[in-house]
This record gives structure tokens, sequence and C-alpha cells, in this order.
């Protein structure tokens, strides 16, 4: 079976806040976010558009999504895409959800992912932005 992947149009920032950081309203109101705590901290992963006071922030990350959804007999997954980056020297921030993952790369290394995904036997379309 190919795997498809969906590059979503917008861009995303990584942000880290202290672990009980309150999280402005807005951030519920958008379409898409990812929320990750531990005793250490807290992340979100929201739209670049979101202009949020954190700690700290990495900008400018393009989300390849994979289309699901997928069983969680499915293995292996995430384990090759994040390989074939790894391969040509591309880090990624990934996330999942119970139905799919999502793969995040810098900007500047998009057109790069892209074309080793695809050369790897990927299958890579353009996204108006996932559910």
């Amino acid at each position: 079976m190919r795997m498809t992947l969906a590059v979503h149009s917008r861009q995303y920032t990584i942000h880290s806040f202290s672990p009980n950081a309150e999280l402005p309203s807005q951030v519920f109101a958008e379409e898409v976010y990812f929320i990750g705590k531990t005793e250490e901290g807290l992340t979100l992963v929201i739209s670049s558009e979101v202009e949020l006071d954190s700690l700290e922030q990495e900008t400018d990350w393009c989300c390849l999504e994979v289309l699901g959804p997928l069983g969680f007999s499915m293995t292996g997954i995430l384990s090759k895409v994040s390989g074939t980056l790894a391969d040509v020297q591309i880090s990624i921030f990934a996330l999942s959800t119970f139905d799919t993952d999502y793969i995040l790369v810098k900007k500047n290394r998009l057109t790069n992912a892209i074309a080793a995904l695809k050369k790897a036997g990927y299958q890579i379309i353009e996204s108006s932005d996932a559910n």
C-alpha cells in the first residue's frame, strides 16, 4: 500500500510554557492545535498566525499529515517517514492523534523533505488544510 502525506498550507509555531501556565482562550478557538504537558513544561503547537507570549518558541514549521485513519495495528509508519527524513539530515517534530500522525519540518527543509519522501515511494499532495 502506498502511503499518502498531505502538506498543510499553514505554518506552525512550537511554543514552550511553564507546566502550570494557563493558555489564552484564543488557542481553543483554533481549528488545529496540539498540547503536551509534563512535569517539566507545557508544549503547544499552533498556527503561526496566533501570537503568544511563551517562554520560548520555534517558528516556521510546515506540517505533513499522514492520511488515515491509521489503525493501531499498523506498525512502523512514523519510523519509516522519520527514517527517510533522517537519511537526508532533516530534523522533525512528530505528533500523533488517535487517527493519524503529523510530521513537522522546518520551512526551509520542506522541499528537500518532499523530494526525499517521493523518492522513497510516498505520495505527496497539497492540502487546503486537513480536517
